[in-house]
């Protein structure tokens, strides 16, 4: 059975491999990193480490030793952080996004319960575009934000989820398009108008949520690119194109010169709180909470 010392000095010295460095992180001597870590491979039977006077390195034994333990050390970390946070109060600053009016009313509402239960963190809620939530999120100017998944699907870089809602989908078309007269389109009418798409998302993104041809292999014509919803609908009322959305767009979108029409053949949409791959704190997990809380008292009301 691993000491809680015997895991902190193996898991920080698989990272730094070097041995200083790591008693000066644990704050003990570099010798006492040695003696634990022998004792440790006299525990396993076998080297956990490749080191000269030059060099340190995981072994294959070692290698599978951490990618074992990592996830549940800091599943034990992250619940002792929540804890401390519980019990003395979260403080600092919690920075906010969403991409639409629907997300942002949800948000808002989750927001003042975060904020009643914990007075000493401010939230700050940013409204932002498709580009800017994506380099926001990633340079760190915001910590979490509502958006559809499809936006950041399968990038390394962004953690999705837990799903918020799931909406059906409608298409966005010109008041005076022939669409516009119809109860519901297929996923084959995309072939009809040029298709308006969000700006600076990858292009596997985008043809993965929206795509270049129909299910009979109709082309589907790509239209303008737009910053954000407000553009999106202006460039739609004007003529140049249509795009997928969901239903909520009907009741906080709704313009004279835009119609949203049902499909009765495409998936869903679905929001999820993202944030970056490379933060995680106890205030996103608890907002993330509160979150979902809200969403469920939104739909059960």
């Amino acid at each position: 059975m691993l000491e809680r010392f015997e895991l902190e000095a193996f898991l920080t010295l698989s990272e730094e491999l070097h041995f200083s460095r790591t008693a000066a992180r644990l704050r003990v001597t570099p010798g006492r990193i040695s003696q634990t870590i022998k004792k440790l491979e006299r525990q396993v039977g076998s080297p956990l480490f490749e080191r000269t006077s030059r060099h340190v390195a995981l072994t294959d034994l070692g290698q599978r030793l951490r990618d074992d333990l990592l996830p549940g050390y800091r599943q034990i970390e992250l619940a002792v952080e929540t804890a401390t946070a519980l019990g003395r109060g979260i403080h600092g600053v919690l920075r906010v996004g969403f991409t639409a009016a629907w997300s942002g009313n949800l948000i808002l509402r989750a927001t003042d319960r975060f904020r009643a239960r914990h007075p000493g963190c401010t939230v700050e809620l940013r409204e932002v575009t498709y580009r800017a939530f994506r380099e926001s999120l990633l340079c760190g100017e915001i910590d979490l934000t509502l958006a559809e998944t499809g936006l950041v699907e399968d990038d390394p870089g962004f953690v999705i989820g837990p799903t918020v809602f799931s909406r059906p989908r409608v298409l966005a078309v010109p008041a005076g398009h022939p669409l516009a007269a119809r109860d519901s389109v297929s996923v084959e009418d995309l072939a009809s108008a040029p298709l308006i798409l969000p700006e600076g998302i990858p292009e596997v993104v985008l043809d993965a949520h929206f795509p270049r041809h129909t299910p009979a292999g109709r082309p589907i014509p790509r239209g303008p690119i737009a910053a954000g919803w407000q553009e999106m609908l202006s460039l739609i009322g004007a003529g140049r194109g249509v795009t997928l959305t969901c239903d909520w767009a009907t009741d906080y979108y709704a313009r004279p010169d835009v119609a949203f029409i049902p499909f009765d053949d495409a998936g869903p949409v679905d929001q999820a709180l993202i944030r970056s791959a490379a933060r995680d704190t106890v205030a996103i997990r608890i907002f993330t909470d509160i979150v979902l809380a809200q969403a469920g008292t939104d739909a059960g009301s």
